[in-house]
């Protein structure tokens, strides 16, 4: 219980593009219901470092405790940001500006929350993608670039999140996948976990977009049994832009997004981009 008397929850919040004058309003109206409340942001607060840095700043003086994993857009190298880091060194930056403001990243201990669901392990990732959510009849990357190109739908990250120092974004993926298995799979056996990542664990939630050339920059078969094996009751997620609650394998799968004004202005809700994931009013 909170001070206030209220339970304690686990909120969730994705895609909150505060470039748009709206989104900012938004992203700065989030409360929590009591004083031990703790906020998930599965990433893409924005494209600038001073953006992010300021929200997630604000999100930190409310909440009890805030629990980042990036999106491809902070890992943009934007024209209009000062900050002109490409890749890891930027993703690194972005880790450094997190632990300054006391937000926890993918690359802190995991946290466990202790609220009225709990113990429960809250494990921020960043696995990235790696082309594998092919489109169909593609055999290789290239191949379903090529379909991607020629429809007309293709990601800004192809010239704006830049890998280096490696020699590509499935390179990058790979090896940020290889790195968070050792650590999930030396969690203690017998907590639950929240798993949070920007892109989806499973390919599933893509099969719903309107342009399905676009999945490809949606995550990575490599993922796809996490949810299992690391024993999730939650798995969060964003990026899709397509809020809602699915289930696979019977584990929840939570997509948090905001989204552009352009989308959420044609919800028949008002944007209410906080997600209850854990906890609260039984």
């Amino acid at each position: 219980m909170g001070e206030s008397g209220v339970p304690t929850s686990l909120f969730a919040v994705s895609d909150l593009h505060v470039a748009y004058e709206e989104n900012r309003r938004i992203a700065d109206a989030l409360v929590p219901e009591s004083d031990d409340d703790w906020l998930l942001v599965a990433g893409d607060v924005g494209e600038k470092f001073a953006d992010i840095e300021a929200v997630l700043r604000g999100l930190r003086d409310r909440f009890h405790r805030v629990v980042w994993a990036p999106g491809n857009h902070e890992l943009w190298t934007h024209p209009g940001d000062p900050v002109r880091l490409r890749g890891v060194a930027r993703y690194d930056a972005l880790v450094r500006m997190c632990r300054d403001l006391g937000v926890l990243t993918p690359e802190d201990d995991y946290p466990v929350w202790p609220g009225p669901d709990g113990p429960v392990v809250v494990a921020p990732l960043f696995p990235l993608y790696d082309y594998s959510f092919r489109v169909a009849g593609a055999a290789t990357k290239e191949q379903s670039l090529e379909l991607a190109y020629a429809a007309g739908v293709v990601c800004t990250d192809e010239s704006l999140l830049h890998p280096d120092p490696y020699p590509n974004r499935e390179s990058w993926c790979w090896a940020r996948v290889a790195a968070t298995e050792t650590r999930l799979a030396a969690i203690d056996p017998a907590l639950p976990t929240v798993l949070v990542s920007h892109w989806p664990l499973v390919r599933q939630p893509t099969d719903v977009l309107w342009y399905p050339e676009f999945a490809q920059w949606c995550g990575t078969e490599l993922t796809a049994d996490w949810h299992t094996r690391f024993r999730a009751v939650a798995a969060v997620y964003g990026h899709l832009h397509i809020p809602r609650s699915t289930t696979y394998d019977g584990v929840p799968f939570e997509e948090v997004s905001l989204g552009y004004p352009r989308e959420w202005k044609q919800r028949p809700d008002s944007p209410a981009p906080m997600r209850r994931i854990l906890g609260g009013p039984r």
